[in-house]
């Protein structure tokens, strides 16, 4: 099988991490994969804020609705990414809209986080990513300006777990051929 599909293969939602420090080497490995990654018309609308400041994560973490299985790792992680956009970019083209569906950041902002959660898993790293919270407090928390959106939060760092994998729909439950 090729490295890329067991990567995503193997890459799992890890919210257990060891006390080992993630290296600025490593973190800046994970930058790169974002640099790297598609965007719309090359826009790369992402801006990641990386947390360690054990105060702002507790503001964070106040963030998250009850239940939420991330809570500790938010605060307990290594390495905070948070994932923003620059809205009014990806999905425009001279200051107008060019899709249905409207500024395009999530899209982006989607491949970018695939991207650096499996080149973190490709460095021995865990990661989950973080959505169900109060972006706009948390994007107050952080100092977010004015024409940028708080996407998700990754914690990341070395696994003290092994999740078992998920189950997946049967490749024949989702495919279409020429007609849905």
């Amino acid at each position: 099988m090729n490295q890329v599909l067991t990567a995503i293969k193997e890459r799992r939602s890890v919210r257990k991490f060891q006390e080992r420090p993630v290296e600025d080497e490593v973190l800046g490995q994970l930058l790169e994969a974002v640099q790297w990654s598609p965007s719309w018309a090359n826009t790369q609308c992402w801006e990641v804020v990386v947390v360690r400041d054990p105060a702002l994560r507790q503001a964070l973490q106040a963030t998250l609705g009850k239940g939420n299985p991330a809570t500790k790792a938010v605060v307990s992680a290594p390495l905070l990414l948070v994932m923003c956009a620059k809205l009014g970019q990806s999905g425009y083209y001279h200051g107008q809209v060019t899709t249905k569906f409207g500024d395009w950041f999530l899209h982006d902002l989607g491949i970018a986080t695939q991207s650096l959660c499996l080149a973190a898993h490709s460095l021995g790293l865990g990661s989950v990513v973080v959505g169900l919270f109060d972006q706009d407090q948390a994007g107050q928390a952080l100092g977010l300006p004015e024409g940028y959106q708080l996407v998700s939060m990754l914690p990341l760092g070395y696994p003290d777990q092994s999740p078992k994998p998920p189950a997946r729909k049967e490749i024949a439950q989702f495919t279409h051929y020429d007609r849905f």
